[in-house]
């Protein structure tokens, strides 16, 4: 995740970079950040909104832990999309009654209203800004009507690459408009925002929206 104030820079294929990156620290990143924490709260919150049974999408699903795990142990059936093979495999080996895709979160597609639920939690912020809005009209399209979306958008407007991640050596790309403008590009969308959170992380943070498809 960014760092406000590391070096800007735009490799020649961005999508590769986070590829790579994640592919290289599938378990530190895992270990890096307290996910079993920060997302407890969030996931009790959808899971407490979902019938039983209900029919999730998690983009950029990474190895699958917590997210994942936690919506298929409390009865839901998840599907994963991520653009790491190294994550995906993890992910199949960890969460045994999920589905996991090795993919561009830009490139897959679902038939409409086939989700309950969309989660796109630290993945956005990893696709390139002309791409940001289709994809999030296609994921509205994949909703039910009344169906939930969380996301965690960039808080300031920030494009470029740290490449000593995790104190690692591996570069990784991020690019993300400001939480307005993501917000706005919500409502465009078609979602409406129910809720907005601040996390802080670092020198910095991003902006969880917690929203619905109306209907």
């Amino acid at each position: 995740m960014p760092v406000e104030g590391v070096a800007e820079g735009v490799p020649d294929d961005p999508k590769d970079v986070v590829r790579r990156g994640y592919d290289a620290l599938s378990l530190r990143y895992e270990t890096a950040f307290d996910a079993d924490t920060k997302y407890r709260e969030w996931l009790t919150d959808l899971c407490a909104r979902l019938e039983p049974g209900g029919r999730v999408l998690d983009l950029g699903c990474g190895s699958g832990v917590p997210v994942a795990r936690d919506l298929a142990a409390a009865g839901h059936r998840v599907t994963g999309v991520d653009i790491s093979g190294v994550q995906v495999r993890r992910a199949r080996l960890l969460v045994p009654d999920a589905e996991f895709f090795e993919a561009d979160a830009t490139a897959v597609d679902f038939a409409p209203e086939s989700f309950d639920a969309v989660l796109a939690l630290y993945s956005l912020v990893h696709v390139p800004l002309d791409e940001q809005l289709p994809l999030l009209r296609r994921l509205t399209g994949w909703l039910r009507p009344g169906g939930r979306f969380l996301a965690t958008v960039g808080h300031r407007a920030w494009t470029g690459t740290d490449g000593d991640w995790l104190g690692s050596g591996v570069t990784m790309w991020w690019s993300h408009p400001d939480a307005d403008t993501s917000r706005g590009w919500l409502a465009e969308a078609g979602l409406h925002v129910e809720r907005e959170q601040f996390v802080p992380e670092g020198d910095g943070g991003h902006v969880l929206f917690v929203g619905r498809r109306p209907g």
